[in-house]
């Protein structure tokens, strides 16, 4: 079995490495993008309006081709393929939390408010050692950031109170952060790659999962899910990123191209995003969703100092000057 599995990891990276960043005779470049989000979501959106822009602007010198729904890669292969120069493009945020503790701070449960607070933080000290540490410890580079909404557990039972987390089965994203929060709040965490998720609640593998509302409604969970339980536990955002091998590998116009284009992409998807945010709900309640309102300051109190107890010295420094910082 492990031998079965190995190949079909070797012949994957295979495909994907011939897949990946390359040129041609006329000295055009093809960059690879891997996303965890479907067609319908802004940041697919944003990505080919990307590609779209790139094309023109470089009268088809670089192009990008995006594969959404983890075709090409889960996110957390997606990003070591990334390092190791096979895949070119993604998005992410907390998971790096695996690589380099800062990127805690990206999704910390019960931190921010609203995202006004994730433009105060973004534009402020720890915006800019979050985006420093990234590349120096990742290899990825940060091209800006993209709002995600806040992020509510969908559910088939009202979830009104922590106590009525008790045997709910929830699936989480792989960052340590996220299983010690629900962990703390009486669920059983259960991490998972995101394309996984829907099939597993179809098939009640697990009995609930956690999103920003706009990818609750592209992914489907309206069909799998009946309740909307607004937890408000994490204001969601994540990072478009390209690999540093992969923006190296690119003539010096074509990289300076690439950064000025990707500020469009970055203006692009604000506008999307908050189109799509005036109306997401309603679209849900259309699906049949119910909206659960929860005791909020329970789940913050059942919390208490958890996911403070769980960072370092240092990154308990920079979480106090956070909280001051915030309104």
């Amino acid at each position: 079995m492990v031998r079965k599995k190995f190949r079909i990891i070797y012949f994957s990276c295979l495909l994907i490495c011939f897949l990946g960043c390359k040129t041609n005779d006329q000295n055009n470049f093809v960059l690879k993008a891997s996303l965890l989000v479907s067609e319908d979501h802004s940041w697919h959106k944003a990505f080919i309006f990307f590609g779209e822009r790139l094309k023109a602007e470089s009268n088809g010198r670089l192009q990008l081709e995006t594969f959404p729904s983890e075709q090409l890669a889960k996110e957390v292969e997606a990003i070591r393929m990334i390092q190791t120069g096979v895949l070119d493009m993604t998005t992410t945020s907390s998971l790096l939390s695996n690589w380099t503790e800062i990127m805690t701070f990206c999704e910390l449960p019960f931190l921010l408010k609203s995202p006004d607070d994730v433009e105060i933080l973004m534009n402020g000290p720890l915006g800019k050692r979050i985006s420093q540490e990234m590349q120096e410890t990742t290899g990825l580079i940060p091209l800006g950031y993209f709002q995600a909404g806040v992020r509510q557990l969908t559910s088939n039972r009202p979830i009104k109170h922590p106590d009525d987390l008790q045997g709910l089965i929830l699936r989480v994203p792989n960052v340590p952060s996220f299983v010690t929060a629900w962990d703390a709040l009486g669920a059983k965490t259960t991490p998972m790659a995101f394309s996984e998720v829907f099939t597993s609640l179809q098939q009640g593998t697990i009995d609930a999962q956690e999103n920003p509302l706009a990818l609750i409604k592209v992914s489907g969970f309206y069909e799998v899910q009946k309740y909307v339980n607004l937890t408000n536990h994490v204001v969601s955002w994540t990072y478009p990123v390209i690999g540093e091998k992969s923006l190296n590998k690119l003539p010096k116009d074509l990289q300076k191209l690439f950064l000025k284009t990707s500020k469009e992409m970055i203006d692009y998807h604000q506008t999307l995003f908050l189109e799509n945010e005036k109306k997401i709900r309603e679209e849900l309640e259309a699906k049949g969703m119910i909206f659960v309102d929860v005791d909020n300051e329970a789940f913050v109190q059942k919390c208490g100092t958890t996911m403070y107890d769980i960072l370092s010295p240092e990154m308990q420094i920079i979480y106090n000057s956070v909280k001051e910082d915030l309104p």
